[in-house]
């Protein structure tokens, strides 16, 4: 049964029981009672209002329905022990008070008070009833909540999982594959490089080409397997030398960016000049503050690439750990790419790297 249908019966009822209950058919008491019955109706937003309206029924005549409803209701919506409490006791002070109250000098006190006390255990019904529903509605809601939780818990160590599948596979695939292919190139460039008819080294050009393809392809999917973890979606674009102006304004120091590339170079060519200058930005960031830093694209002949120097630092030095990974990374990039990769101090005290690569690079 729905809330409104089950509200009518209920005020349905209440007017039966004041009807049965009524004493006195004067019209003040007439209009409270209809007033006490007709606000059931509203019970569920105002419970405690509805209640206050009942208690002058309940202290007409006795009536039952409408002051144990109103509190029930109270006691189901309400978290408020001592407000229940006297909203108890005022109903069955309102239900043993005989009326007219005038009738109460002449009354048996005793009885009262006995009335009281049965009244008071009556009132107490509705509120403990009340007040177990309201558990059972909130041990409800908690269960939800832990439920929710452990299905969360769940997703999180699923998750969890596989990124730790990811970042196996990452390393096996580092371990194993991408040393393999960087042989192959290595080979095929030796091959190449002695090879005395012109077959055998266009042949060794194209496999290492394709082994140095597929290494920088094989790169750009170990990154993304070992940033697992983070939000699905479309694997973010890789840089490309119309990046490196926004990489030069972002590095945090002054640079200065002299010269250009000519167009059409190879999409492995831009990233090896774009993270050769990332690289040496982010060292001259660590290891010379306050210096200023030089990056010179450079062309010409048989080559192109990328220079980049810095000036002595102008600020105390941190100690900061560095493996030089990273300069060794890009050096085996260089390689990769049938190119050559330095770096060194300069004469004025400062740092400078130099990547050179062919301009035949895909």
């Amino acid at each position: 049964m729905g809330a409104l249908p089950a509200d009518a019966l209920l005020v349905a009822l209440a007017a039966v029981d004041v009807g049965l209950q009524l004493d006195h058919d004067t019209p003040l008491e007439m209009a409270l009672s209809a007033a006490a019955c007709a606000a059931l109706l509203v019970r569920r937003r105002f419970p405690l209002a509805v209640f206050l309206l009942s208690l002058p029924a309940a202290l007409f005549s006795s009536v039952v329905v409408a002051p144990l409803a109103a509190l029930y209701t109270l006691a189901e919506r309400s978290r408020d022990r001592r407000l229940l409490i006297a909203c108890a006791t005022a109903s069955a002070v309102a239900s043993a008070l005989p009326w007219p109250l005038s009738d109460y000098a002449t009354d048996d006190r005793f009885w009262t008070f006995v009335d009281f006390v049965y009244l008071l255990a009556t009132a107490a019904a509705p509120l403990f009833l009340g007040q177990l529903v309201q558990a059972r509605r909130d041990a409800a809601e908690r269960l939800a909540e832990v439920e929710e939780a452990r299905e969360h818990e769940r997703r999180l160590h699923a998750q969890s999982v596989l990124a730790r599948e990811r970042a196996q596979l990452a390393r096996e695939m580092h371990d194993v594959v991408s040393h393999q292919v960087s042989l192959i190139a290595v080979r095929a460039g030796a091959l190449q490089v002695g090879a005395k008819d012109t077959e055998t080294r266009e042949a060794a050009r194209t496999i290492r080409g394709l082994s140095v393809t597929t290494l920088d392809e094989l790169r750009h999917m170990v990154t993304l397997l070992r940033a697992s973890g983070g939000r699905t979606g479309e694997p973010a674009p890789q840089p490309t030398l119309a990046d490196l102006r926004q990489l030069v304004d972002g590095s945090g120091i002054e640079v200065t960016l002299k010269g250009e590339l000519p167009s059409g170079i190879g999409a492995p060519a831009q990233r090896a000049v774009y993270r050769t200058v990332q690289e040496a930005l982010t060292n001259v960031r660590k290891h010379a503050p306050g210096a200023t830093a030089t990056v010179c694209l450079w062309h010409g002949g048989d080559g192109l690439g990328v220079t980049v120097t810095n000036t002595p630092p102008t600020r105390p030095v941190l100690e900061l750990p560095g493996s030089r990974v990273g300069l060794i990374g890009l050096a085996e990039r260089a390689e990769n790419l049938a190119g050559s990769f330095e770096a060194g101090a300069t004469a004025d005290g400062g740092y400078g790297v130099r990547l050179r690569l062919p301009t035949t690079t895909d």
